[in-house]
């Protein structure tokens, strides 16, 4: 689920994320997960957002707060 699905991979996976912001590896899963089903619905909590920014920077990761927002389907 989008975007945290985008986000954990450029950062290289559920492990280094977890390890970024201190919380165990299940709860990055949780974040690629539906809502009915215990997950976040593909959102990463915001408290976490500007550690994983300042890891992306640090790994020329180009990842800004944009990155972290719903993506809006146009209608076609």
């Amino acid at each position: 689920m989008e975007p945290a699905s985008t986000i954990i991979r450029q950062l290289g996976g559920p492990n280094k994320v977890a390890d970024i912001v201190g919380v165990h590896r299940t709860r990055v899963s949780n974040w690629k997960r539906p809502r009915g089903d215990g997950g976040t619905g593909g959102m990463i909590p915001f408290k976490h957002v500007p550690a994983l920014i300042a890891a992306a920077k640090v790994e020329g990761i180009d990842l800004t707060a944009d990155d972290f927002l719903p993506r809006q389907e146009s209608a076609a």
